[in-house]
Order: structure tokens, then sequence, then C-alpha cells
């Protein structure tokens, strides 16, 4: 991929448009998990079909904890289990009877624990038949990559997988002292000793950019935009935590003092633990926030527009102390505010960020998203509920959803689950409050709320695939503050049938989002 200067743009489309959000997982086909190849071109050929220019999906890092997309082991780093297996097959470093390993699994929803064996042997045949199978023009690109990103980042990763393998899978806080401490001695007789592991490590993360290259190619040919996400914390079992452990706030061991999470909020009684080291911000601002401008050029090379999660982080941060149990034990504490992003702005031009200005937020949060034009989020399944909501007080200069990929679907959430029901005479009126506002009936509650996305100012409204769908909870991405059972769920190809599109497609146009081409 080329270097990306972000130019003085607009972040959204300047007329209003619809949008799909749907993770690379949740793609169907026949090896697993949704893959970065033929499907997901035949999904943005079903949104040019539906009249829907924007396909929003998850963060892409490599996934550990939780199979959750935002615990990544890099926020660099490709996600190997979405490298395409058909592709591979027809450049030859795989057969299609070796990839028939993959046929047995699962295609309603992701099993990772049969997954990722398999899949991680299929890739490491791939990565050792690289010399002589890839042809000139991709090892000249792989030269390319190397020269890019050897330094930067791939490096450090690539030798913290290998060295994450030889101690279990453990995190590197657990690790011999030498590795730990990133003795220079140690690091250069891995090098050396581990020099084939390394680098098929390399030519993994190559093949997962040249493949994603290819794909947001397509997109762009098909007047498609990538919509990607940014978690604003790292993981402190990355690679990004234990080479850059001085941007962050722990001893030189791993150990954080203070650990990141929300106070208690509508997802959760006791809040949410999420455990990420701290930022060291003062650091960060004598460096310029020099990791940052980096880290958004790179994304920026994946997708057209990010989403960063938890923006109101950047204002004030909920800072738990480490061992705590509960995110109830937190403080705010200030953020870097203006700094990163006059920082950032005159490292890269306007960015192309929107931010997900969800759950606690402060006129502070506000006015610091405003003062540096950054787009933020309604959610509809939070919205309707409140006292003297007005879809036309819905501001143009934000996203507009129905719902997220951590809410219920809309039709789960309009029945009820053991969550919302917590406080069943609130969502008796909000039910009602939805059939009011959108005209509509109990089982078309799913398009009713799509309609009303589509109604309002916004310039641009998504809805998950499963409204688009009308499925039910069972078809819900995550649960936040639940570890087990999340970002599972598959589409099938055939429910993308012919009729659903061409209405969505009608939708779309008669709400005067079609897009301009």
């Amino acid at each position: 991929m080329t270097s990306v200067t972000l130019k003085s743009v607009e972040v959204l489309p300047r007329q209003r448009q619809a949008g799909i959000g749907l993770h690379i997982t949740s793609l169907p086909g026949n090896y697993g998990i949704g893959e970065i190849g033929d499907a997901a071109r035949e999904f943005i050929d079903a949104m040019v079909r539906m009249n829907l220019r924007v396909w929003q999906f998850l963060p892409l890092g490599p996934t550990a904890y939780g199979d959750s997309p935002y615990q990544p082991l890099s926020t660099f780093a490709g996600n190997e289990l979405l490298i395409d297996t058909a592709s591979l097959i027809r450049t030859g470093l795989l057969t299609s009877i070796e990839a028939d390993s993959m046929l047995g699994l699962h295609t309603d929803f992701v099993d990772y624990g049969a997954l990722i064996p398999r899949k991680k042997a299929l890739l490491q045949r791939a990565a050792g038949r690289f010399e002589a199978q890839a042809n000139s023009a991709v090892k000249s690109d792989f030269d390319r990559f190397l020269d890019r990103h050897d330094a930067r980042w791939l490096n450090d990763y690539a030798m913290y997988r290998v060295l994450k393998a030889h101690h279990d899978e453990r995190s590197w806080p657990e690790w011999a002292a030498a590795y730990v401490h990133r003795d220079s001695t140690a690091l250069h007789k891995l090098q050396s000793d581990a020099a084939s592991a390394i680098a098929n490590v390399k030519i993994i993360q190559f093949l997962f950019h040249w493949q994603w290259r290819q794909l947001r190619d397509y997109a762009a040919e098909r007047g498609v935009l990538l919509f990607g996400d940014l978690p604003i914390y790292i993981a402190l079992d990355s690679s990004d935590a234990w080479a850059n452990r001085n941007l962050l706030s722990m001893d030189g061991n791993g150990r954080p003092g203070f650990v990141a999470g929300v106070p208690p909020d509508y997802f959760s009684e006791e809040g949410q633990l999420w455990g990420n080291p701290l930022y060291d911000w003062d650091r960060h601002a004598r460096t310029g926030y020099r990791w940052w401008i980096e880290r958004l050029r790179h994304s920026a090379e994946f997708a057209d527009i990010v989403r960063i999660d938890h923006f109101r982080g950047f204002e004030s941060y909920w800072s738990v102390p480490f061992g705590a149990t509960s995110a109830r034990a937190g403080e705010w504490l200030p953020g870097p505010r203006d700094a990163i992003f006059d920082a950032m702005n005159k490292g890269l031009g306007q960015l192309p960020i929107v931010a997900e200005d969800l759950g606690v937020i402060t006129p502070a949060v506000d006015a610091l998203r405003e003062r540096h034009r950054i787009p933020g989020m309604k959610v509809l399944q939070f919205e309707v509920g409140n006292d003297n909501f007005n879809p036309g007080d819905i501001d143009e200069d934000c996203v507009c959803y129905t719902g997220t990929h951590d809410n219920d679907t809309t039709l789960g959430w309009f029945r009820g689950n053991a969550q919302n029901l917590r406080d069943e005479a609130a969502m008796a009126r909000t039910r009602k409050a939805v059939l009011e506002i959108t005209g509509g009936q109990s089982d078309t509650v799913h398009n009713d709320l799509i309609g009303l996305a589509f109604s309002t100012r916004a310039r641009l409204a998504i809805a998950p695939l499963q409204d688009y769908l009308g499925l039910g909870s069972e078809a819900r991405m995550n649960t936040p503050g639940t570890s087990a059972g999340n970002w599972r769920w598959r589409m099938r190809a055939e429910q993308l049938a012919p009729s659903l599109m061409d209405a969505t497609a009608q939708r779309v146009d008669d709400s005067g989002r079609r897009p301009v081409r």
C-alpha cells in the first residue's frame, strides 16, 4: 500500500448516503470464517445493487483474548484469519486438497477453537512456499512492504508472535526475563535462531495487506467507501505494548498501575473493566504525538473513514486501579484534549474520523469534537425512548444508526432480552414510542427503524445487516461486559435475496440517499 497523506476533505459524503454494518468475519463462505476475497467482493456488488455506499466493519487487527477485535495483538498488523483461502489456492501457495481441511467447519457461526489451528497451519504452508511460488511482481510488492513497515512495526510484531508461541501463547509480561525486558543480545540471537519463523510471520502479514489492497481498490472502483474502526486503547498482550511500553503507564515488568474501563452505564450496572493499560499522555505530548499520527496514517490505508472507539477518552478517561474487580472503583482524569488533534491535523490534514461518542458524554466532550470538525454518532435504540425525542433534531454532521455491534438487533431489542428487561416499564414506554414515531408495527420494527434513520438529516445512515435481514437476538454480534459467545455470527449468502436487495435499493432511493456515482 502506498503512503497516505490525508487531505482537507469532508469526512462524510456531502450528499445524504446510506450504508451497512457487517464485520468481515460475518461474511459467508466455506472456510469457517468470513474472508477478504470473493465473498467480500460479492458483498460489495450486493451493496451497489442495494444503493448502499458505505460498508462499516470492526477493527482488523489479529485477535486473541475472547476473539475480540477490540483487544488485538497489534494495532498495525492485520488479522491473518481473514486472509482469503481461495486466493492462496489460485496463486499456487496452497492446493485445494490442503484447503479441504477447512471444509468441515461451521458456516453459520465462527468456531474459533476449531478454526484457529487449521487456518494457522494452512498459512504456515503458504508462507513456506512463498519464495518458490510467488511471481516476480508479488515478490517486488513484498520487498516494498518490508521497506515501508519492517522497522516501524513489522519486525517487532514478528518477533512478538514467535516469542508468544514459544511461551505457550502467554502474555509477554510472563515470558522469560530477557524477552520481557527486550535484552538486545537475546533479541539479536532470536533473529538468527528463529529467522524462518520470523520471516513467515512477515509473509503472512504481507498476504493480508496485499489482499486488502485489492479489496479496497475493488470497492473504490464501484463507488463504495470503507468505514473502519480504531480502538482508542491497545491491549496489554500486544506487540505495541511490548515494543512501546514507554508510551504507557506501566512499570518495566509490564505491570500497569491503572487500567481502562467505563463507569456503570446502559450496558452494565457494574461498568466495564476493559483492563487495557492507560497511556502516559505527557510522554506522548513530548514526542508530538508521533505514535498516534503514524497509527492514524496506517488506519487510513485500510479505510476511507475511521471510527475512533471511545472518543470521550481523549477529553477525560476512566482510570481504574489495577487489580480492581469492578469498574466502579475508577475516577475521571483529564485526557490530551485539543493537543492530540492539533498535532494529528498538522501532521495529516483533516482527519477522516468519526467519534464514537456514546455513553457518558459531557458538554466538554461535545465541544472537543465540534472544535475539530469530527462527526459523532446517534443510535436510535438509545434515542427513541428519550423524552421529547424528535428525529428532526438529529444533526446532519453525524452518522445515524439503528444499532451497532454492541446492541442487540433491532428486532431482538424490541421484543426484549435479559438486559433491557431489567426495567420492563421503561422498555414498554420505548416500544410505544417506537411505534408512534415510525407509524409501524411490531413485526416490521426493523424496517421501520431503518426508515426512520434514513429519514433524518444525518449525512450517513447505517444499519447492521442483521436489521436489513430482520433477524432476532440469535444474530447479536456482541454483548458488552461478557467475554464468551461473542463475535461469532455469520450470514448465509442466500439471505441477500434479490427481492431484499431491490426493496432496499428502492427504500434508499425514496429517502433521497441514492448514491451519485
